[in-house]
């Protein structure tokens, strides 16, 4: 059993709302304003991702924070 831990689960959860608003990793990190190579980490689960940066994710109008937090793979609350 692949249990994926906290980073790979917020990684997974930003690429889900990325490409469900059909971005692609240089337009949305345009739009965050952080770089590309940073967006990917992220959604690969290499990074940790400050609280700052998580405010600029939201820039694009993806997600909310409380939204983002709620849904996982299972549709259960991870956070």
């Amino acid at each position: 059993m692949n249990i994926m831990n906290i980073k790979e689960k917020t990684g997974k959860r930003l690429r889900e709302l990325r490409t469900a608003k059909g971005l692609s990793q240089e337009k949305f990190s345009f739009e965050c304003g952080l770089d590309r190579t940073y967006i990917t980490s992220i959604e690969q689960g290499k990074r940790n991702i400050s609280i700052a940066n998580i405010e600029k994710l939201q820039k694009p109008a993806i997600f909310q924070f409380r939204n983002f937090l709620i849904r996982n793979y299972f549709n259960r609350i991870w956070i």
